[in-house]
């Protein structure tokens, strides 16, 4: 995952979806400006100008906390709660057990014939049933910063947002 670095207060509402995102990130400040006060470890400021030293090093200590953080593992407790990073979200009984079948196997594919059976114990639902319930499944947890993407031919993988290619 690469740390973005973006312009302070210039670039606020990029910062906001970073932040969103879970994606980590280094503000420039201007030197005349306020840095943003956070408890995110997966933010850091640097004032302009900058040593291009201290610009390398801070960028190397988010990309180490970044990958740290990607560590965590998503939990679904036994009120249906999906917890990803200090956040959650509620789910529905079948949002539930589809995203049962994909965090336990966090970051590999997981079948469509193996979430139809988790989901539905009574019988495969229809390709659509399976796609709706997907689509909503990505919606409820972007907040988190977790993603459902398809993968052509296999099934599902759930990730954390910026993870492309690292299955």
């Amino acid at each position: 995952m690469d740390v973005v670095l973006v312009r302070w207060p210039e670039e606020q509402d990029r910062v906001e979806r970073l932040r969103a995102r879970g994606a980590p990130r280094l503000l420039l400040v201007g030197s005349e400006d306020l840095p943003p006060a956070t408890a995110d470890c997966l933010e850091d400021w640097v004032r302009l100008p900058a040593d291009d030293r201290e610009v390398r090093v801070r960028v190397a200590s988010l990309m180490a906390r970044a990958e740290s953080e990607h560590a965590v593992v998503p939990e679904i407790d036994r009120d249906g709660l999906l917890r990803f990073r200090g956040r959650w979200v509620a789910l529905s009984p079948v949002e539930q057990a589809l995203a049962g079948a994909l965090v336990e196997r966090f970051g590999t594919v997981v079948s469509r014939e193996a979430l139809a059976a988790r989901a539905w114990a009574d019988g495969a639902p229809t390709r659509n049933a399976l796609d709706v319930h997907i689509l909503r499944l990505r919606r409820r947890i972007a907040p988190l910063g977790l993603e459902v993407r398809t993968v052509r031919s296999r099934g599902y993988l759930l990730q954390a947002f910026g993870q492309e290619g690292q299955q």
